[in-house]
């Protein structure tokens, strides 16, 4: 009995084939016109440094950013996004790690605790995905 299931799971496995690659817009709201630049990554299993390969960035116009990613990995995305405002490449920090720049994420991340990778991940299968992402500062500018 169990000889004849392990065919019937090959057969299946092999009409799934390999996760294909989808294209995601990103929209990224909230940006201060002229002050460096609004950088977007693509994260997968978590929400640092390592876990975002894909990104890019394009100055501050201010209004609405949008990225366009082609072929990206069908698979469980988040989108972290932040306004570097003095050019020096990353998202400052407070000696208590609270950004000091605009910065948000997709999904439901709130901004009254710690984002967490469950809480700003989607599902990208098909091409032609968009998620919205609102850039926020948690404290006034110095």
């Amino acid at each position: 009995m169990r000889a004849a299931f392990l065919p019937g799971l090959a057969v299946l496995a092999a009409l799934a084939g390999p996760a294909r690659a989808a294209g995601l817009e990103v929209v990224v709201e909230g940006a201060d016109p002229g002050f460096g630049e609004v950088y977007v990554t693509l994260c997968q299993g978590g929400l640092s440094e390592a876990a975002c390969p894909i990104g890019r960035s394009v100055p501050a116009r201010g209004g609405a950013e949008r990225f366009v990613f082609t072929d990206v990995p069908a698979g469980v995305w988040a989108v972290a996004a932040f306004q570097d405002e003095n050019g020096n490449g990353r998202l400052d920090r407070t000696g208590l790690g609270l950004p000091l720049e605009p910065y948000g994420f997709s999904g439901a991340v709130g901004r009254r605790a710690r984002p967490d990778f469950s809480s700003a991940s989607f599902d990208l299968r098909e091409p032609g995905a968009a998620v919205r992402v609102r850039l926020a500062r948690p404290l006034p500018r110095r």
